[in-house]
Order: structure tokens, then sequence, then C-alpha cells
């Protein structure tokens, strides 16, 4: 970087704000074109949501798959996009998303040797029965990595909200067999890895990450590799555009002072929604009545108001990656997503009735809390109920179902944990009437729908809302039943776990075309910027393809970016050469502020 005599204190190629999976990515291909890069990141601390993510990046046709022999029509898969988006999204967007994305996965595999991908068939894609839609899944993985690889850097990677205890990470194929601890030998088998992972955690000094961790670790590693530079605690506070509207830079505050940077062929905002920013979510979706998300502590939108600021058009901004959740006392959240594939269970609103397929893909079922809350019903939040049985046989919650273990960083034993039943967030009662005066919902109701239940259970096939018909439903469901999501509640005590509207982070964001460059409401593009990931309007519109529909768009439309940006020419921008030499900026520069910006 050199000091520009035009005003600048700093001048590169290509800025990334944001270095999460989609910025990290944008970099990484930015470099290997010859463009001087620069990643900044507002919070302390690098790998946005990506790293709090499970780490699927949902790409059909990866090189993971091909390398299998497993291969799928392009066209098919976007007619399936095409069909679960509902006319949202632009043709032109599913194609490039599908077209690129192996593209971007054979890159970073080539770029760095710490880019391994995996393929593990099976998590089918989440509308599996949809024309296109896989029953394998087009969900790609990394491979667990230990941490010390990262040297200084690994006290900077975002840490979970939650950390496991020490030596305690699992797969995304591990994960399914630990919640058959009591089906089958490999539910157990996943058990004793476990132990012995603890065990060389605490003899050898482990330090093994999996999923999203992995992913952010080895991103992070590829970019030292490369001598890409990464200015942590430096937030953007405001793009600066020419006279003409064209995007040429941001000033970005580091060490307490603003620093002018001229970005001569572009802007990539990559900073995340605005997960946090609970007024900005309430005037877009009032249903959201508290902050239940799991996405990065420091997403507030920064890059979507910047972007406003400078005349970009948003989409979907009531939108969220909706992932229905426990929020235990002390605030923290958990997932709940195998349990609804969970065999003796229903799920009631505030009539005590089954709203939906209990089993169905989380975007779904968060949709259908908001939108039986609209009908003055209460589903936000609605009733998981199962009974004892289910508590001695299943993982709930986390709740192991073996003996009691002093110490265990987990619950254990066959008791209902205790501070469960204090805090509200789980109710006992020796009948459902009892149940249902506990929970608020008509007991009349509650009863009748738990005979209606396992009047179906019984017969092996959910007539009201066809819970196991689909083998996505199927996958944590219990593989010793014939169909694995349905078997009657039994005896007494019942329980009810509270489910509250959780998300993976907003979805809705800046419109942006194929290129990811951001447009205006006419449809023009504002020269210079460019969004990705959650600062963008989501690819899938409303929808969710499969696991890892989040970070796969997010990392491809980084990787299309940047090489859009490699071929821009005109005002401020470099010409054709990939090295990108300086030229003077046509115009006066503008800076235009954002709101908000540092909070």
């Amino acid at each position: 970087m050199s000091i520009d005599e035009t005003g600048f204190d700093e001048t590169v190629d290509l800025l990334v704000i944001g270095s999460g999976g989609g910025g990290m990515s944008a970099a990484l291909r930015a470099e290997a074109l010859g463009l001087n890069t620069l990643v900044v990141e507002k919070a302390g601390y690098y790998g946005g949501s990506t790293a709090l993510s499970g780490g699927g990046i949902w790409v059909p046709n990866a090189p993971a798959q091909q390398r299998d022999g497993f291969a799928l029509d392009p066209d098919a898969v976007v007619g399936y996009l095409r069909t679960i988006t509902g006319g949202l999204v632009t043709d032109e967007r599913l194609r490039a998303y599908v077209e690129r994305s192996p593209d971007m996965m054979a890159f970073l595999e080539e770029r760095s040797q710490w880019l391994e991908f995996v393929w593990k068939p099976g998590y089918a894609d989440y509308y599996p029965e949809v024309t296109g839609g896989s029953p394998q899944g087009s969900t790609i993985n990394v491979p667990p990595i230990d941490l010390r690889a990262l040297g200084d850097e690994e006290e900077k990677l975002l840490k979970p909200l939650a950390l496991a205890p020490k030596g305690i990470w699992l797969g995304p194929k591990d994960l399914q067999m630990f919640y058959q601890v009591r089906q089958n030998w490999r539910g157990k088998a996943v058990m004793l890895k476990l132990i012995w992972r603890m065990f060389r955690a605490h003899v050898f000094g482990d330090r093994i990450a999996a999923i999203g961790q992995s992913l952010i670790a080895r991103l992070r590693l590829a970019m030292k590799e490369r001598d890409i530079p990464l200015w942590l605690n430096s937030p953007m506070t405001s793009l600066i555009t020419a006279a003409d509207g064209q995007v040429t830079g941001a000033v970005v505050t580091r060490d307490g002072e603003p620093v002018r940077i001229r970005a001569r062929r572009g802007v990539i905002l990559a900073t995340g929604g605005f997960d946090h920013d609970m007024t900005w979510r309430k005037a877009e979706l009032p249903e959201v009545d508290q902050d239940w998300s799991f996405g990065n502590p420091v997403a507030l939108g920064d890059g979507i108001r910047a972007g406003q600021h400078v005349g970009a058009a948003t989409e979907l901004m009531d939108e969220a990656w909706w992932f229905p959740a426990i929020q235990w006392p002390d605030g923290r959240m958990q997932f709940m997503l195998n349990e609804r594939m969970m065999p003796a269970q229903f799920i009631v609103n505030g009539a005590g009735e089954r709203f939906i397929n209990e089993a169905a893909p989380y975007m779904d079922f968060g949709h259908a809390m908001i939108e039986g809350q609209r009908t003055g019903v209460t589903h936000i939040p609605c009733w998981l109920i199962t009974d004892h049985r289910s508590w001695h046989k299943y993982v709930i919650g986390g709740h192991l179902p073996i003996p009691t273990v002093p110490f265990a960083p987990v619950p254990t034993g066959y008791k209902m944990v205790r501070a469960w039943l204090e805090s509200g967030v789980v109710k006992a009662a020796g009948s459902f009437a009892e149940l249902a005066e506990k929970i608020e919902v008509p007991a009349a109701e509650l009863e009748a729908t738990a005979a209606r239940f396992n009047e179906l259970a019984r017969g092996g096939h959910d007539d009201d809302f066809q819970r196991g018909d689909s083998v996505y439903d199927n996958y944590y469901g219990d593989p010793t039943l014939p169909n694995p999501n349905l078997f009657p509640i039994g005896k007494a005590p019942y329980y009810a776990f509270r489910i509250v509207l959780g998300d993976l982070g907003t979805s809705g964001g800046l419109s942006t075309d194929e290129n990811a460059r951001v447009l205006r409401a006419d449809g023009s593009v504002i020269d210079g910027l460019y969004a990705v990931g959650n600062a963008s309007a989501a690819v899938m519109g409303r929808s969710y393809a499969g696991a890892g529909a989040t970070i796969g768009p997010a990392m491809t439309f980084g990787y299309i970016a940047a090489e859009h940006c490699a071929g821009r020419t005109g005002s401020g921008a470099a010409g054709d050469s990939g090295e990108g030499a300086a030229g003077p900026v046509e115009g006066d520069d503008v800076t235009i502020e954002t709101t908000g910006g540092n909070r």
C-alpha cells in the first residue's frame, strides 16, 4: 500500500470489509488475480458468523462430489432453486451461483494446502422431493483442524459463545451418530471417540476444532500464506464516492484515527446482517420480540446502512435464516434440530394444536411461527411436548440419556434437569391437563391433539402434516422404527420445552446482481460497490436449499465479486492490468457517512 497524493491515506486495488467466509474467499481470489487487497474487520476477532456456524457449504457439483463420481444436472439445480425461491430471485443470480460455486471451491483447493473439502453423502437437500433437489445432498465440509496451526492468530478467532469442554468436538457425520447413542453401536462409538478426544486434549494438548471454526481457521491460514493483510479493530465508518456516484474507497477507524482508503478496483461489503440491531429488526418484523439471534455479536447492519446512504436498494429486510431454539436462563441459545425429528413428540401453539410438520426445515418452521403469530394465536413461543420414555432414549436439549456421570460437561442421568424446571424453560406434569395449565393452553385441545397424534403414530403415517415422508425428516430420526419420525407418546410424566424464534442471522440486505454489484432501486449499478453474504439480499430468497445455503453463496459471490473487480475499468479503476496500477480518480471525492457504523 502506498500514500496517495489525492487526499487518501492508503491505496489498494480492492478493499474487503468483513472477515467471514465471504470476505476471506473474495480476498483470496483477488490476490490470486494480482490485486493488492486489504481486509478490514470491525471486531477484535475475525471469522464473523461463519466462525459460529456449522461450517457447511452448499455447492452442487463440488469437486468433492465429482471425485466420488457424483454429478447433478446444473439446469435441474437452477430449476430447484427457481422453485423454492418462488420467483423472488433472478435467473441470472441463480445460474451464476450454480455454475460458479464449483469453480470457487476448486480454486480454493488449488490455492492453499490448508483448504481441503470433503463430501459425506446422505444429508439431503431440504426439499429433496422437488425436481432438482438431491436426497444425497450437496453439503460440503472441511476436516477438523488443530488450532495450534494458527499460532498467535488462534486467540483472534471468534469463538462460539458456549464453548465445548476441552477435547469435545463433533464433525457433521459424528453428530448424526451421537444422537443415536441409545439406538445403535455407532452412537456408542461416537461416545467412546469423545472420551478419547478429551483424553488426548488433556494429555497431548490437542486443540481440535471442527465445522465453522475449522473453515475460518483454514481460510485465515490461506490468507497468511499469501500475506494478505487483515486489520482488526478497524470499523468502516463511511464509504467514499466520486461526483458521479462511483464508490472509490472508504473511511476506516484504526488506532482511534480515521484512515481514508482508496480502492481502485472496488469495495466489497462482507459485513454481515443486522442481527442484533433490535430497533431495526422490530421495525421490519414486529414479531421478533427479543434478540434471539445466533449471529455474530457485532452484526449491526453497518454495511447495509452504508450502502443505503450511497443510494442502494434493499430487499427481504423482514427476513432471516430462522432456526427454532431454546433460550436457557442465562440467555444462551440452543438449536432445536434433532429434537424436532424425534419420534415421540409434537409441537403445539397457544391453542394447544399442532401447526406444522415438526421435522420441517428450520426456515419453514420459523415462517410458520411468524404466520401463526399473526393470526392472534401465540406461536412465539411454542412448546415441544414429549414423554419420560423419550427423555430416557433420545438426546434432548444436549442432555445425554445415560446414567448420571459426575462432572460431565453436559447434563446426564434419567431425572429431568432441576435447573431447567426451575427456570420455566421446561415444564413437567403428570397429565396433559396439568401440562396444559402450566403452558397456558386449553386442556381439552391439548388432550385432543395428543390423542390424534397417537392415533396417527400407531398407524405409521402423519396424515395431518406428513412428518416422515421426506428423506430430510428422517436424518435425525430413530432408524430403528418403521417411520423414523413417528411413535406414540406414552406414559407420564410429560415434558414441554419452550421454543422461541431463533435465527442464524438476517438474510435481507442490499440488492445485488449476478456479479454481486450493488444496485439502486431503478436497477442501475453503483459502480465500485459489491455486497456478499448477509450484507446482500439472499440468493435463496425466503427459502433454504440445504445445509450450507448461507455460507455457500457468501463464498461464491465473494469469489465472483473479486473476479469482476479484477476486470473492472472506468473512472477510478486501474484499467485492464491485473496489477492494478494507480490512476487518478476523476471528479471530486465525497464522503458519505453511515449512521451508527461503530455501534
